[in-house]
C-alpha cells in the first residue's frame, strides 16, 4: 500500500493543503511522486493533452487502463487516482462497478467520478466494496455539451443548490473527498465549510482544501491553456530549443561526438574480423 491514502487524505482537511497533479505515462508519475504530490491523478484530460482531442468524451476505458498501468507502475508514495471515462459508468450500477474494478486492477488506489447526487447509488457500492470514490461539481467537462461549454459555474442560485446537492451526496455516500471545477470562489469557499471532507480546487479559488492542475499547463507544454492556470515553466520553449540543436548539429556532422561512440582500438582486429565476416556472407547479399 502507498503512504498516501483515502484515509490521510480526509485527515488533511483544515491541516495541510492537498497538492494534486494529472500524469498519464510512467516517466511523469515518476517525476510528480518525487516531487512529493499527494494525489497523482490519471485524468480522462489525457484525451485532450496527450491525444489531441477537441474534449474529454471520446477517452475510452481501454485508454484510462492503460495509462492508469504506466501511471501505477512509478508510483511509490501518492495516491493514484484515476478518471472513470464518459459512458463508463452513466449506464447503470453494475457498470460502472465493471469499469472501476478494472481502474482498481490496473493499479488505482482510487477513481474518480464526475457528478454527484445522480450517482450516489454507484458512489455508495463502490465505496462498500472497498473501491475509495473522489466525486467531481461545478463544472463537469463530460457533461460540457449540456452546460453550453467550459464556463465559470456558481453564478445562478440553482448552480449555488446543484453544486451543494453534490458535494452533500458525496458525503453521505461515503466519498472521501470532491473536486470543485471552474466555480467561483465564493461558492467554493461555502462548500468547503458545510461539508467535512476534502474540497480540492481547479480554477476555483484559495478558500479550499487542495489544488489540482493538469501537467501540461502547469509545465507550459502549451501555449493555450486554461485562465485560472499558472505556468511554473516554460517546457515548449526548452524542449523546442534542444530538439533545433539536436537538428543543428546533426546536420552540421557535430554529433556524435567523439565521447558518444565507441571504435575498435585495435584496427588490425577490426580489418580481420571484418574480411572474415564478409568473406562468410559472400559478394552478394543474401535473399
Amino acid at each position: 500500500m502507498r503512504e498516501v491514502t483515502p484515509r490521510k487524505i480526509i485527515e488533511m482537511k483544515g491541516r495541510e493543503k492537498i497538492a494534486m497533479v494529472t500524469a498519464y505515462d510512467y516517466p511523469s508519475a515518476l517525476l510528480a511522486d518525487r516531487a512529493g504530490m499527494d494525489i497523482v491523478f490519471v485524468g480522462d484530460s489525457v484525451g485532450m493533452v496527450v491525444y489531441g482531442e477537441p474534449n474529454t468524451l471520446n477517452v475510452s476505458m481501454e485508454q484510462m487502463v492503460f495509462h492508469t498501468r504506466a501511471v501505477a507502475r512509478a508510483v511509490k508514495r501518492a495516491l493514484v487516482l484515476a478518471d472513470m471515462p464518459f459512458g463508463s459508468y452513466e449506464v447503470s450500477v453494475e457498470e460502472g462497478v465493471k469499469n472501476a474494478v478494472r481502474l482498481i486492477q490496473a493499479g488505482a488506489d482510487a477513481v474518480k467520478i464526475e457528478g454527484g447526487y445522480d450517482h450516489e447509488k454507484l458512489v455508495r457500492k463502490l465505496v462498500r466494496m472497498g473501491i475509495p470514490v473522489m466525486g467531481h461539481t461545478g463544472l463537469t467537462p463530460q457533461r460540457y455539451l449540456r452546460l453550453g461549454g467550459y464556463r465559470l459555474m456558481g453564478e445562478t442560485e440553482e448552480e449555488i443548490e446543484e453544486i451543494l446537492r453534490d458535494a452533500r451526496a458525496l458525503e453521505k455516500a461515503g466519498a472521501f473527498a470532491v473536486v470543485l471545477e471552474f466555480t467561483l470562489a465564493d461558492v467554493a469557499k461555502l462548500v468547503t465549510e458545510e461539508v467535512s471532507i476534502p474540497t480540492i480546487g481547479i480554477g476555483s479559488g484559495p478558500w479550499v482544501d487542495g489544488q489540482v492542475l493538469v501537467w501540461h499547463d502547469l509545465l507550459g507544454v502549451y501555449e493555450n491553456v486554461p485562465p485560472f492556470v499558472k505556468k511554473y515553466a516554460d517546457l515548449a520553449g526548452i524542449i523546442q530549443l534542444a530538439l533545433e540543436n539536436y537538428r543543428g548539429e546533426v546536420k552540421a556532422g557535430e554529433f556524435p561526438g567523439r565521447e558518444h561512440y565507441w571504435e575498435f582500438l585495435d584496427k588490425d582486429d577490426f580489418r580481420r574480423k571484418a574480411g572474415r565476416a564478409l568473406e562468410k556472407i559472400g559478394d552478394k547479399p543474401t535473399e
